[in-house]
C-alpha cells in the first residue's frame, strides 16, 4: 500500500443555522476553503474530489463546488451521504484511493448548510407519505431504519442510550460545561485561528459561549418530556459550515517538495443498532485502534463529534485517564455539527491537537445516523 499523508486541513467558521451564513449555499462554502487549501499549497493535477453532503439539494453538490472552486472540469467529484459521518467517509475515501495506486493528490472533507436545508415531500405513491407528521408527505428528518419515521429518532436514540448507561442529566451538562470552556479558551487563544477560511468577514464560530454556567445549563427545558436528560446545552446545535484536507501519496510529497503534517495510518467503519447511534464513535474507533494494534494511553490527541454529550460521557467512564487529550479545544457541544461537514472539522481539529501536544498519534471518530461510525488515525510527521 502507499503511504498517505495530510499536508493540511482547513475550515470555515461554524455558524449557527439561519444566522450570518443563511443565505450562503453549502457548495459556496465549500468552494471557499477549497480555494484557499488550492492557494497555499499551490496544488496540480488534483485526482479527485470527495465532499460529504447530508441534508442539500443532491445532484453532486461536489463537483459543483469544485467548478465554483476554479477547478479544472477535469477534476472529477464524488458527493458522499453517510449522514453525520459524511465527511469521515469521504476522507476515507480519498485515502483508500492513495493507498491503493489510484492516484496521488485528492480532496476530501465535506459541506453543509442546514439553513437551506430544501423542503423534503415524498411522492405520493410513496407509503410513507400518509405516515408524515401533517399526513402531507412532507418530512424533515430522513428514515433512517426500517421501523422508524420519528423526526426526532436521533434524540431518542441518545436519551435511550443514557437510560440505558444509567447516565444523568448532571452528568450531560457538566459536559457540555467543558465543551464550551475548552472551545472558549482556544478562541481567546486564537488556537484555531490559522486554519479559518473567512466568509464574508465572519471568522469567528457563533455557537461558542463563554459565559455558559451550570446555572444556565439547568435552566434549559427537557427536549423528550418529564424523566428524560437531553436539552439544547447538552445535544448539539444545527450549524452551517464546510472543512476540507488535502491528501497526498509519497510521489507527489516527493516531487513537490512539500512537508505534511502527518500520515493517515488507517480508517475504519462500522455499522451498529440504529436505535443507539451514539455508541457508533467509541465502537469505531476501538475498532481500528484493535486493527492498528494500538490503546487510547499510546494517543496524544483525540477527537471524538459531540452531538451528544452522551457520547463524551460513554468515552469518559472507559478511559478516564485520557481526558485530557480529548476533545482538546472543545467539541460539536460548544461548536456545532454542520451534519455533513463535521468530520472534516474533527480532521483539522485533530491536526492542531496533536501539533500543540508536539506531536505523536491521534484518532478522531464520529457517530452517524442509522448507527454507523467512521474513525481516522493519524501518526504526527512535520
Amino acid at each position: 500500500m502507499e503511504e498517505v499523508y495530510v499536508l493540511g486541513a482547513m475550515r470555515t467558521p461554524i455558524v449557527g443555522k439561519n444566522g450570518l451564513f443563511r443565505t450562503i449555499r453549502p457548495e459556496v462554502l465549500g468552494a471557499e476553503v477549497i480555494k484557499a487549501l488550492a492557494a497555499k499549497f499551490q496544488l496540480q493535477q488534483i485526482d479527485g474530489i470527495f465532499g460529504g453532503n447530508a441534508v442539500g439539494t443532491g445532484g453532486n453538490l461536489t463537483r459543483l463546488m469544485g467548478l465554483m472552486a476554479g477547478l479544472p472540469a477535469s477534476v472529477p467529484a464524488c458527493t458522499v451521504d453517510m449522514q453525520c459521518a459524511s465527511a469521515a467517509a469521504a476522507l476515507s475515501l480519498a485515502y483508500a484511493k492513495i493507498a491503493s495506486g489510484q492516484g496521488d493528490l485528492y480532496l476530501a472533507g465535506g459541506m453543509e448548510s442546514s439553513s437551506l436545508q430544501p423542503l423534503r415531500i415524498y411522492a405520493p405513491a410513496d407509503e410513507r407519505y400518509h405516515l408524515t407528521p401533517a399526513q402531507d408527505g412532507r418530512y424533515y428528518t430522513a428514515q433512517f431504519a426500517p421501523e422508524d419515521l420519528a423526526p426526532d429518532t436521533m434524540l431518542r436514540g441518545a436519551e435511550q442510550t443514557a437510560r440505558q448507561e444509567g447516565i444523568t442529566r448532571q452528568e450531560l451538562d457538566e459536559w457540555a460545561l467543558r465543551s464550551h470552556k475548552r472551545a472558549a479558551q482556544a478562541a481567546a487563544q486564537g488556537s484555531l485561528q490559522d486554519i479559518i477560511v473567512p466568509i464574508q468577514g465572519q471568522t469567528k464560530d457563533d455557537g461558542i459561549r463563554p459565559r455558559m454556567s451550570e446555572k444556565l445549563l439547568r435552566r434549559l427545558p427537557l427536549l423528550l418530556g418529564e424523566g428524560t436528560s437531553l436539552t439544547a446545552g447538552n445535544a448539539c446545535l444545527i450549524n452551517d459550515g464546510a472543512a476540507f484536507a488535502v491528501l497526498a501519496g509519497k510521489n507527489y510529497v516527493r516531487q513537490h517538495r512539500l512537508k505534511p503534517l502527518a500520515k493517515i495510518v488507517g480508517t475504519a467503519a462500522l455499522g451498529g443498532n440504529p436505535a443507539e447511534s451514539p455508541r457508533g464513535a467509541m465502537a469505531t474507533a476501538d475498532k481500528l485502534l484493535n486493527r492498528l494494534g494500538w490503546n487510547y494511553e499510546q494517543l496524544q490527541a483525540i477527537e471524538f463529534n459531540e452531538a451528544f454529550a452522551v457520547i463524551d460521557v460513554l468515552f469518559a467512564r472507559q478511559h478516564p485517564d485520557c481526558l485530557d487529550r480529548y476533545n482538546r479545544f472543545g467539541g460539536a457541544l460548544a461548536y456545532g455539527h454542520p451534519y455533513g461537514a463535521s468530520g472534516g472539522i474533527l480532521l483539522a481539529h485533530l491536526l492542531k491537537s496533536l501539533q500543540a501536544a508536539g506531536g505523536g498519534r491521534g484518532i478522531l471518530a464520529i457517530a452517524g445516523a442509522g448507527g454507523m461510525g467512521e474513525a481516522i488515525a493519524l501518526e504526527w510527521i512535520s
